[in-house]
């Protein structure tokens, strides 16, 4: 139960320290491996983009166990088959034959023998238990070996098939047939034992490495093309080089180790000097987004190769920080990034110099981002800071060549032309976050938005006031720092709410009854202390952004309807008084901009109720007014200091003077 509580009451705390470790989580697996190199990235390149790899010191490629396993057996294979001539036999069988036809002068001895002795001339081989009977064979006669042909020589079977072709065309062919194959011997015999003996000798001479490259020899040249082989090859040198990590445990410590420190900085960043934005996990999370969405962008275009990679619009960052929030943390959050994102970078340095010097320069050119156009310009200067960066590093290194290569420019045009694509994008932050942008802001200033028109329509004298309270306001917010495009917005739009009752409110009475005399004290101040409630549904009836509609929930904060109020007491003189009924819902101004606008509102309404437009006059309304905001408590929770608020009188003073004509009295 305590530890729900914790949560409950520092919710905000406990969702910041969540997104913290999620978010270095998520990185550490996005990350690539700290090596130069990656399996990945070997795999993605067609052609090898770095100078000329030489050899640090003598590389031998090593064949795998499948490999070197495949080549014996193929040389096991293609082993030659060792034999040993031996007419023992043969002549043994002859030396019978001869004898029978000296005894008997058989003629069909005598035919035997011619047919045996062709048979004896060609030689008879001893068949094997060798399949394949191609291979090449080794005769070993008088320890003198002879390559020859197993096809040479008879088998038993194909001198049996001869003799029988031979004696079908003689008489008394079986009588010839008989004598031959009675006297038939073979006269080459397999050595099995040899043939193995020299087999195993080639099989174990096998080399165990495919190529051999001595020390600052070329193992490929830049932009050659990578083969499949010459892809073994890097990634056997790399590998033996310790380029390529092996020991993915220690690299995911490190990855990790990296994403703490650097969001851990970014999010010191915001703690420390922008604590506006630390407030609103909302804003964190955004920021917190982006730098996670860059990384998975420069991932997907780092797998599709270097000119995917440099493509990538990485100034957009700076842009999307900077429309919704300040130059200050758009060039932190982008530095943030690149770092992140250089882990994918081949040259990292030449990744970081040449991004750093274009977000900069995009970070200079969106410093008042009002109008669409203005991104068109941000274009531009990422295509010529791009240009120029690129090239100067080029000739710094001494890659002039490289700048002949048509190719390396199309990324300078694409990564220009994505920033556009911060169009879509701003519309989907202003929808899924709910913030505005100054393009929001400057279509809300439009006069002739479609509330803004039916406001000049139906209360002109409301209308009137909101123009001069918005000229006050931004003028104000402008000198003492804050979102003059905002305040102005809030102003135009913080009275919205008397649309519904215009009668009831003195700006829009123009020769008319005072409706309020009819009515008693307390109707009257819940009819005006109404607008505020009336104003608030509207706005959210017309989608707008939650940042104006605070305007007009604090423009009046929690202070009385006093001129009804003071009715009252009169009429219950004595009584105890509930002013709760006549005061506005709230809540009180929380930033610079909504505690201007609720002074410039207080000053504009109370100086058309003066009867004297003169310098002294002025001058006291105007701290007067202020000064009653101050001592009923309705300042204590904005960002404002006693300078601004002197600041903001002195510029109220000089407005109104300006606005009533009033001539400023010199000292006589």
């Amino acid at each position: 139960m305590n530890l729900f509580n914790v949560i409950r009451d520092k919710h905000a705390l406990v969702f910041k320290v969540l997104l913290y470790f999620i978010s270095a989580l998520i990185l550490t697996f996005l990350l690539p491996s700290g090596q130069k190199f990656t399996v990945n990235t070997l795999n993605q390149l067609n052609f090898w983009p770095y100078p000329d790899l030489k050899v640090k010191k003598d590389f031998y490629q090593k064949k795998t166990e499948q490999e070197i396993k495949t080549e014996q057996k193929k040389i096991a294979n293609q082993s030659p088959l060792y034999f040993h001539e031996n007419g023992a036999e043969r002549d043994k069988n002859l030396k019978s034959l001869e004898t029978l036809i000296a005894l008997t002068k058989n003629p069909e001895a005598i035919i035997a023998k011619q047919i045996l002795d062709s048979v004896y001339t060609a030689g008879v081989i001893e068949k094997t238990e060798e399949k394949d009977t191609s291979r090449v064979i080794f005769v070993i006669k008088d320890n003198i070996a002879e390559q020859n042909s197993f096809y040479n020589y008879f088998t038993i079977a194909s001198a049996m098939e001869y003799i029988q072709v031979k004696c079908n065309e003689l008489p008394k062919k079986n009588e010839i047939a008989k004598l031959c194959l009675d006297h038939l011997a073979i006269t080459v015999y397999y050595d099995k034992k040899l043939t193995s003996k020299i087999t195993i000798q080639n099989t174990e001479n096998v080399s165990l490495y495919t190529a051999t490259y001595l020390k600052d020899e070329t193992l490929i040249s830049k932009n050659e093309t990578i083969t499949p082989a010459k892809r073994k090859l890097l990634f056997d040198y790399l590998l033996q080089q310790n380029e390529i990590s092996e020991n993915p445990r220690l690299q995911t410590t490190g990855r990790f180790l990296i994403s703490v420190m650097l969001f851990a900085i970014l999010m010191l960043y915001l703690a420390f000097f922008r604590k506006n934005i630390f407030g609103q996990n909302k804003q964190v999370a955004f920021i917190f987004l982006i730098v996670i969405l860059a990384v998975v962008f420069a991932k997907i275009a780092s797998m599709y190769g270097v000119i995917f990679f440099w493509s990538m619009p990485f100034a957009l960052i700076a842009v999307l920080i900077r429309i919704f929030f300040d130059s200050r943390t758009a060039l932190f959050t982008f530095l943030i990034s690149l770092l992140f994102c250089s882990f994918f970078a081949n040259d990292k340095f030449q990744f970081l110099f040449i991004q750093l010097t274009i977000g900069m320069g995009t970070v200079f050119s969106v410093a008042e981002m009002r109008r669409r156009k203005e991104l068109l310009f941000a274009s531009l200067v990422v295509f010529i800071f791009f240009l120029i960066s690129f090239v100067g590093f080029m000739l710094f290194s001494g890659e002039e060549k490289l700048l002949s290569q048509k190719i390396l420019y199309l990324p300078i045009l694409l990564s220009s032309l994505l920033i556009l694509l911060a169009y879509p994008f701003i519309f989907l932050a202003e929808k899924i976050f709910g913030f505005v942008s100054d393009f929001t802001l400057m279509e809300l200033c439009d006069l002739n938005s479609p509330l803004l028109r039916e406001l000049s329509l139906k209360v002109p004298g409301t209308f009137q006031h909101s123009l001069q309270v918005a000229n006050l306001a931004e003028e104000a917010i402008f000198h003492i720092g804050g979102n003059a495009l905002l305040v102005r917005a809030g102003a135009m739009y913080h009275d919205i709410g008397k649309i519904e009752n215009p009668r009831y409110f003195t700006e829009n009475q123009v020769g008319e009854i005072n409706p309020h005399n009819e009515i008693l004290p307390e109707e009257s101040a819940k009819i005006i202390i109404s607008h505020v409630i009336k104003g608030v549904e509207k706005a959210k009836a017309h989608n707008m952004p939650e940042s104006v509609i605070d305007f007009i929930r604090t423009h009046h904060g929690t202070t009385t309807a006093g001129f009804f109020l003071n009715n009252f007491k009169k009429e219950h003189a004595g009584e105890k008084i509930n002013e709760e009924s006549f005061r506005y819902p709230g809540p009180i101004p929380f930033s610079k901009e909504t505690a201007v606008l609720m002074m410039a509102d207080g000053v504009e309404a109370a100086s058309r109720s003066l009867k004297k437009f003169d310098a002294l006059a002025i001058n006291e309304l105007v701290d007067r007014i202020i000064e009653y905001k101050i001592s009923e408590n309705q300042l204590i929770n904005a960002e404002i200091t006693f300078k601004d608020i002197t600041i903001v009188k002195k510029i109220f003073k000089k407005r109104l003077m300006n606005m009533y004509h009033v001539r400023i009295e010199y000292p006589r």
